[in-house]
């Protein structure tokens, strides 16, 4: 488990549109939580697991339709 590390304040990141929209809405710091991923590469790497796994979920359930359409057509049960 890695610790987050505090960054630096940058001054050009103020103005940024999600901030001027923290601003407006009274919060209490001058940015929204979040936003850009500072190691965006490993995060994708991470991520195409699970995009592997809901395109394969997708083909499942999709096949396992048609699958169990076909028996059922074969073996003539009523739907």
């Amino acid at each position: 488990m890695t610790t987050a590390t505090q960054l630096p304040p940058d001054p050009d990141a103020y103005d940024a549109v999600r901030n001027e929209h923290a601003r407006k809405r009274g919060l209490p710091q001058p940015y929204i939580a979040g936003g850009d991923d500072p190691d965006l590469g490993a995060t994708l790497q991470r991520e195409r697991r699970f995009v592997r796994l809901l395109v394969g979920m997708t083909i499942v359930i999709v096949a396992g339709g048609f699958v169990l359409g076909i028996a059922a057509a074969l073996l003539n049960i009523p739907l």
